[in-house]
């Protein structure tokens, strides 16, 4: 990290005035903190798009069923790619309905099938509940299920955050064992990548959305092994990964994390895109409606999604 000021965009200025007058999550059980995600979500997001099919499933899992939520623009559809999108939240908040507008924006601007990932969070379900739900639904998608009604060509894992982290972490396992649909992309929105405690973790440990004692107290939570690929991604092998797309803000303590990331993908020889959005905080791609620059960040991803797909 330099030591340069950062650049704090107008429209961020109020939404980051609003956010550090809310109660610390960091006081909150768990509970208490998942509720509060969904009502911010639910002030700060844009609204759904109209899609043609919606429908709430479950997959198989290793410890039952998943819940999942099925998007697409268009009622049937040729053979194509589907997006598997995961959630945010530290592992331990958010849900289908978290996440439920920008999804929608994926499958309506992408014009492709989305499938939501409701998997198993911390407390209740430590590491490694999380990675295991994912690449468990990742390879039930990849075997063109008969509930969706839809040929799988190949997957296109998303995530923010610990969704990020999902994402790499899932498609890292299908590319060791592939599964009946090949991984196509994978797109790290500021993702969790490593266990560093240093360089923007510490300079935006308070006051910026997400902050350094937030990410500990998820951590607690979610128990996850240092120095294990499937916790920390970083440690993992990137020689043989599918393209990528990683985003990172510019006033998030994850920053760091993701630019680490990114160059790991470049230096093992991986088509790889950055994009850097300078003033940007943590978790921008759901505060659309707060913050019309993130609209545009959002609206710059989903662009660059569009050219990394037309390589495969």
């Amino acid at each position: 990290m330099s030591d340069h000021q950062p650049i704090i965009r107008e429209d961020v200025q109020g939404f980051l005035a609003l956010a550090n007058s809310l109660p610390k999550p960091e006081r909150l059980d768990p509970i208490e903190q998942r509720v509060g995600y969904l009502g911010l979500k639910q002030m700060t997001e844009a609204d759904p798009r109209e899609m043609a099919v919606i429908k709430n499933l479950t997959c198989p899992g290793p410890a039952g069923g998943i819940p999942v939520r099925f998007y697409d623009v268009r009622e049937n559809r040729d053979p194509s790619p589907v997006i598997l999108f995961f959630h945010g939240g530290g592992y331990v908040i958010g849900d289908l309905d978290t996440h439920h507008s920008l999804c929608t924006e994926l499958s309506a601007e992408l014009d492709l099938p989305v499938l939501a990932v409701d998997y198993r969070l911390a407390p209740e379900h430590p590491f490694p509940a999380a990675p295991d739900d994912c690449e468990a639904a990742a390879r039930w998608l990849a075997g063109s299920p008969a509930e969706l009604n839809r040929k799988v060509t190949g997957l296109v894992t998303i995530g923010g955050s610990a969704g990020g982290n999902l994402a790499t972490v899932t498609a890292r396992a299908l590319m060791d064992r592939p599964a009946a649909a090949p991984m196509l992309l994978q797109v790290l929105l500021y993702p969790a990548t490593d266990e560093s405690q240093d360089g923007s973790m510490e300079k935006f440990a308070e006051d910026h959305l997400l902050t350094k004692a937030v990410m500990e107290w998820f951590y607690s939570l979610y128990q996850p092994k240092s120095g294990d690929p499937r916790a920390f991604p970083l440690h993992a092998s990137a020689k043989g990964m599918c393209p990528a797309i990683v985003a990172t803000a510019g006033l998030d303590p994850l920053q760091d994390q993701g630019r680490r990331m990114a160059a790991k993908l470049v230096d093992a020889g991986v088509d790889t895109l950055y994009l850097h959005i300078e003033g940007m905080t943590h978790d921008f791609s759901t505060t659309r409606k707060a913050l019309p620059s993130a609209a545009a960040a959002v609206a710059k991803i989903i662009s660059a999604m569009k050219l990394m797909l037309t390589k495969v």
